[in-house]
């Protein structure tokens, strides 16, 4: 388990974390999401122990980051938004020496090599050097690094920055694979949609304060308070919101297009079939009836702008 509590991080007088406390269990895949500059790196720098918080405190199943960091960066996985590859080093030899700086017994080394090379998908590149593999494979050699001794925590900084689509695609499968293993994962990105599909878990960080963290489901409910149901109806769309205005569980209509009505509705899911009914029941000609969350991006632009009421 990870429990931040208070993490500070000043340089001069620029603060650039402030109060950041989060915890996370065996599994989580943490998506840490701010713009440029709002503290993502030196949070994950001072995890990964390369910082050392002003105050505050952060402890790695049960080992705190500040009296002991040789202890937690054994149970911690970095991969830094740029990082270095050595040109004349053959993707197995480059796994081979960062797992003997991590003390893997050289005995283990091969097959730890091997797992590692399997899970990333860079069996195939195993004798080639690791100056001629692409940006994506460039990113899962970084990973494998990550993963040869095995750790409890991952810290992602930006990994699929500079990658295509189809790589982003494939280090996405990846992370969700990690996390399904039990490994504690933080992601950090500006890029929004790329952490919706595998996060369990979000905060949201500005200035370097973290502004809400927590369950995605449950910081996307604390945002949209009332749920928003799109209607789609062949006519009578102004008609229809009148018709809505002052039964229960609603508490605005508005029409959104020549066809389309938006109502928001605060009752709960089995209330909507009643919603649905009325209207019917009404006479109106409903062709389509679907209720609108609020994503990662929806959710960001409330709380950095103020937005929320």
């Amino acid at each position: 388990m990870l429990e931040v509590k208070g993490l500070r991080k000043a340089f001069g007088p620029l603060v650039a974390v402030e109060g950041v406390s989060f915890t996370l269990q065996p599994g989580d895949i943490f998506g840490f999401i701010g713009s440029n500059g709002a503290g993502k790196t030196t949070t994950i720098r001072m995890l990964a122990t390369l910082l050392e918080p002003d105050s505050g405190s952060a402890q790695l199943n049960g080992i705190d980051i500040r009296q002991d960091p040789m202890a937690v960066r054994k149970l911690i996985g970095y991969m830094p938004d740029h990082f270095g590859l050595y040109e004349d080093i053959k993707v197995w030899e480059y796994l081979d020496f960062f797992a003997a700086v991590y003390r893997v017994p050289k005995g283990e080394r091969a097959g730890i090599i091997e797992n590692v090379l399997e899970l990333v998908g860079l069996t195939t590149k195993r004798d080639a050097f690791a100056s001629t593999l692409s940006k994506g494979m460039q990113q899962r050699l970084s990973l494998a690094r990550c993963l040869v001794h095995d750790p409890s925590l991952l810290l992602l900084d930006e990994p699929a920055s500079g990658l295509d689509p189809r790589a982003r695609a494939e280090l996405k499968e990846l992370i969700t694979e990690l996390g399904a293993m039990g490994k504690m994962v933080i992601v950090s990105s500006h890029i929004l949609p790329e952490l919706a599909d595998f996060c369990n878990a979000v905060g949201i960080i500005e200035k370097g304060r973290l502004i809400t963290h927590g369950r995605v489901e449950d910081v996307v409910r604390g945002i949209q308070k009332n749920r928003a149901i799109e209607v789609r109806m062949i006519d009578r769309v102004p008609e229809a919101g009148m018709f809505l205005h002052g039964k229960p569980n609603i508490s605005a209509t508005r029409v959104i297009g020549p066809n389309t009505l938006k109502v928001d509705f605060t009752g709960e899911p089995n209330d909507l079939a009643g919603l649905l009914k009325s209207l019917v029941d009404g006479g109106y000609l409903v062709t389509g009836f679907v209720e609108k969350v609020e994503n990662l991006e929806d959710v960001f632009l409330k709380i950095t702008t103020g937005a929320v009421q």
